[in-house]
């Protein structure tokens, strides 16, 4: 992604002043002198919030793609907003996903009032991915979970419970994959005894997370506070 995002980057006529990677994290210290306009992290889930904290401490926007580290997000919100920051991260920068994401939330409040669709999510990413569920997988059942009364958790055929314990009808379940040469898919079904619906988002490659982080990071210059890409295209209706 880093690398795709510099070439990406310098096409439309950006210049990219620092490149931080695992071989040369004491350059960090250089972002208070070489100050740039804003800073873009696809990192690990391990790394990423020393990464935050630099960027915020030195006064840069920051842009987060990083997934697999949501449960310490209400921190960073608290600390971005007491302390003057700027900040946007996403679990997917693909505009098409955010679409998805858009379309999942009125096709869940739809769906509340028809009882007799049963309704999972499929994720495919490729072999090098850390965290499963993916990071989109994960929205897209909270927001199905603010929206379906009959379901009440989310959990993951990797995770302990689900290896335990049968599932029951409250449980929305999260079926992942990871195979060689697939930059990632995301499937929603509803299914009943007489038909079935599915919303489906392919990603032929990394462009479309490219473009929509560089979008992020152009509209997050000059603004202050904690934001998402529902901020950046529109809140929900």
């Amino acid at each position: 992604m880093g690398k795709e995002l510099e070439k990406a980057a310098l096409v439309k006529g950006h210049e990219v002043v620092l490149i931080i990677t695992e071989e040369n994290l004491q350059d960090f210290e250089k972002l208070s002198f070489v100050k740039p306009d804003v800073a873009i992290d696809f990192t690990t889930p391990a790394t990423v919030i020393d990464h935050i904290n630099k960027c915020f401490e030195a006064k840069i926007p920051l842009v987060v793609g990083t997934t697999g580290w949501y449960d310490k997000l209400s921190n960073v919100k608290q600390q971005c907003e007491a302390g003057g920051h700027s900040f946007i991260y996403a679990s997917n920068f693909s505009i098409g996903v955010n679409i998805l994401f858009e379309v999942n939330r009125m096709l869940a409040k739809m769906m509340n009032r028809q009882a007799e669709y049963d309704v999972s999510i499929e994720e495919i990413h490729h072999t090098q991915k850390l965290d499963s569920p993916s990071g989109t997988a994960i929205t897209i059942a909270g927001d199905i979970l603010d929206r379906l009364d009959r379901k009440q958790n989310w959990i993951g055929t990797e995770s302990d419970y689900h290896k335990e314990h049968h599932t029951n009808s409250e449980d929305l379940v999260i079926k992942s994959a990871r195979l060689d040469n697939v930059v990632g898919t995301h499937i929603i079904t509803y299914q009943s005894a007489i038909d079935k619906l599915e919303l489906k988002h392919e990603a032929a490659s990394r462009a479309g997370f490219v473009q929509g982080a560089l979008v992020a990071a152009e509209w997050i210059v000059g603004k202050k506070g904690f934001y998402t890409m529902q901020d950046l295209l529109g809140k929900e209706s």
